[in-house]
């Protein structure tokens, strides 16, 4: 799948092992979570565009580089606040906005009940977080309201994806990059991942 980056990295895979576990604790599975999270978007954030810079050592003066571009984090709530602290870790400067998303778990589908953006420009990098990519509703829902703003590049950051959630996103946006630690390949009847690790919310917050 063109645009989806499965990082296969060794502490990744050990540590989704650990958030997969029914048996792990709360706070193991917040640990985990963080650490996941940090090398992921590690991952995600490999091409930032740099701008050189000259500073000084100890020794003597000498270049270097910084990172130029303005980054946006906006988190799903309520899962997507999980992942929030790992990206914090990496991107302390960072703008962050919050989507209000609710999923009726009748129907699966999700209503937006709170929106907070910062000013997004050409020269924005709009990180997208939400742990669990299933139907893939929620995303496209807030992609075509981030997407006309025209930011220099939209990234989304989960920890588990489904098929069916990365074909509903890429049908309508293609060119949006996907960064993920898996890709589990089917939904239940309620539109849960399988084999998935159940409510990311509820066992990262404890609800």
């Amino acid at each position: 799948m063109k645009n989806v980056y499965i990082v296969k990295h060794s502490l990744i895979q050990d540590f989704l092992s650990h958030l997969r576990n029914r048996k792990t604790s709360l706070h193991k599975f917040r640990h985990y979570s963080d650490r996941i999270c940090q090398l992921l978007f590690f991952e995600a954030i490999r091409d930032l565009q740099l701008q050189k810079i000259t500073l000084e050592t100890p020794l003597s003066k000498t270049g270097g580089v910084k990172i130029s571009d303005e980054i946006i984090i906006l988190p799903v709530l309520r899962a997507g606040i999980a992942m929030l602290f790992g990206a914090l870790y990496l991107l302390p400067k960072s703008k962050i906005g919050f989507i209000g998303l609710e999923r009726d778990e009748k129907t699966a589908k999700a209503s937006q009940y709170y929106w907070k953006m910062p000013l997004v420009t050409e020269k924005s990098v709009v990180i997208i977080t939400d742990p669990m990519l299933a139907t893939g509703g929620s995303l496209v829902h807030v992609l075509r309201q981030v997407a006309p703003k025209n930011p220099k590049r939209i990234i989304v950051v989960c920890v588990v994806a489904a098929t069916e959630g990365i074909k509903m996103v890429q049908k309508e946006f293609p060119r949006v990059k996907i960064f993920t630690a898996v890709v589990d390949k089917k939904l239940n009847v309620t539109k849960y991942i399988v084999p998935g690790l159940g409510d990311y919310g509820d066992r990262y917050f404890g609800t």
